[in-house]
């Protein structure tokens, strides 16, 4: 846990120092703007729409021109999202194993199952070539 934390965090850290964004800023760029954006692509090849990206990228551009401070938004929405996380501390589940659970794994999770449904293709063809090459060939039988 510590380790996936830690391989996150610093890379949050690099793009921040990359961008010139907060490390604050960046944490609610990826898992508020981007990670939702790309369920939404997803979800409209499932349902073979485009309507929900239209829908996501007006309401975040809304909602993006009505915030008048992104630095303090961000820290603001950053401090509940920690708030949230360590609110599972009655599992007994720290700041890092919360994060890493719900921040890394769940949507991680998530986004496999949703690209299985929109890419079905895809699967099938990784399946078939692990099996293939764990398929033991004439010459290992005789």
């Amino acid at each position: 846990m510590n380790t996936t934390f830690e391989i996150v965090s610093s890379l949050l850290k690099w793009i921040a120092d990359l961008s010139g964004f907060t490390y604050n800023e960046v944490n609610i760029i990826a898992y508020y703007i981007i990670l939702p954006f790309a369920y939404v692509i997803l979800a409209d090849r499932i349902f073979q729409k485009h309507m929900l990206k239209s829908l996501y990228v007006v309401g975040v551009s809304v909602g993006l021109f009505l915030i008048t401070d992104f630095t303090e938004f961000s820290d603001w929405l950053f401090q509940r999202s920690v708030d949230f996380l360590l609110s599972f501390q009655f599992l007994g589940w720290n700041y890092i194993v919360s994060s890493v659970l719900i921040c890394v794994v769940f949507p991680a999770v998530v986004f496999v199952g949703m690209f299985h449904f929109a890419f079905p293709k895809v699967f099938p063809a990784i399946g078939r070539r692990l099996s293939r090459e764990r398929a033991p060939t004439l010459e290992q039988n005789s």
